[in-house]
């Protein structure tokens, strides 16, 4: 689904998000914080290196909570792991992985009595169609997707999402093994919407996958950017994040939007319903949603957040970054992934699964 009369609504304010199909924003309550009982532990589980230390120690310090930092390789996994019962009292998820838990009753409801900083998130964050009055879910980063290459090495202009398919960069293309990446990635090369579920684009796009598999590694989820990677010349081309571009410095790697549209993600906190400790996990949320911590989390991590009250404690140099705050442009010409039905979860899953067994010439 196209952006287009929304971008100028949208960047009115300058911590806007591009994820399309924002309702009314709904009324969140400004009663006092409860006064149940607090954990002395709180199980964070997210992608590695997401948070900074620096504010996980400040949270520490001022409640005695320690952070039990757990990360997964995939979100899948997460959700695989939540459905399976292990304990986790705060998790982070794609708008597309959400829908599904809360409707089979894997996600505790939020009580915004405790998260009272949330009434700083941008209206444009607030009540969007994958979680209605965002009963579930507390907006956390949001970002572009891109392709990053070295520039020194690659002889020719890279415009398109179909230069991941160029027969120049055989087994130097590193990718991200990321089901709602990947996928949606190769249907924009093909011309056909991010989140299709017609059958006969996914078989294209399914032959298309099998060709990169062939020519390209997966890239560990273990690593927290593919910039070292392309540094050491192990690949020369592969897809990333506007997070990467800022790690870049002085090294001969470009980051570009293709041609196509950029793919627009997001992640989001939830309290998985088996939680023990949702009170402190809520706490958490209010925590991060503090204006200056927010700031700090964006001044040290690159990744924009939707707090508006946060935008005076934010650094110049960041908040001025058309990589990191893009453009009405870039918004303009980008996707989301959205949730699938159960039929598209189907075939998306079995393209995965074929993708993921091939071997590699």
């Amino acid at each position: 689904m196209k952006i287009h009369s929304l971008a100028n609504r949208i960047f009115s304010t300058v911590l806007c998000f591009a994820l399309l199909l924002v309702t009314a924003c709904s009324a969140f309550t400004t009663e006092s914080t409860a006064t149940s009982s607090l954990a002395t532990e709180l199980t964070l589980y997210n992608w590695i290196d997401y948070l900074p230390q620096s504010v996980m120690d400040a949270f520490t310090q001022e409640y005695d909570i320690t952070i039990n930092y757990v990360y997964y390789e995939s979100q899948e996994e997460a959700v695989q792991n939540i459905r399976a019962g292990k304990k986790y009292d705060l998790v982070v998820l794609p708008p597309e992985l959400i829908p599904g838990l809360y409707n089979d009753g894997y996600l505790a409801p939020i009580d915004y009595s405790n998260v009272l900083n949330f009434r700083n998130v941008s209206p444009n964050f607030r009540d969007l169609a994958f979680d209605p009055g965002n009963k579930y879910s507390v907006p956390f980063h949001w970002g572009t997707t891109g392709l990053l290459y070295r520039n020194d090495l690659v002889h020719k202009e890279i415009t398109s999402w179909s230069d991941l398919w160029d027969p120049a960069f055989d087994s130097k293309v590193g990718i991200w093994p990321i089901q709602r990446a990947v996928i949606p990635i190769t249907l924009k090369s093909l011309g056909y919407p991010a989140n299709s579920e017609d059958p006969a684009h996914l078989q294209r796009a399914l032959e298309k996958m099998l060709e990169l598999r062939k020519n390209s590694f997966l890239v560990s989820n273990v690593n927290s950017s593919i910039v070292p990677i392309l540094a050491e010349g192990k690949a020369v081309i592969g897809y990333g994040w506007a997070y990467d571009a800022l790690l870049i410095e002085d090294l001969p790697i470009t980051y570009t939007i293709p041609e196509e549209g950029s793919i627009l993600w997001s992640d989001h906190f939830v309290i998985p319903a088996s939680s023990i400790s949702k009170r402190t996990a809520e706490l958490f949320m209010d925590f991060l949603l503090r204006p200056e911590i927010s700031a700090q989390i964006i001044n040290e991590s690159y990744y924009p957040m939707a707090n508006d009250a946060a935008i005076p404690f934010i650094s110049p140099e960041i908040i001025n970054n058309p990589i990191i705050f893009p453009p009405s442009e870039v918004v303009e010409n980008s996707e989301i992934t959205l949730s699938l039905s159960p039929e598209g979860l189907e075939l998306y899953e079995d393209i995965w699964q074929q993708f993921m067994g091939a071997v590699p010439e």
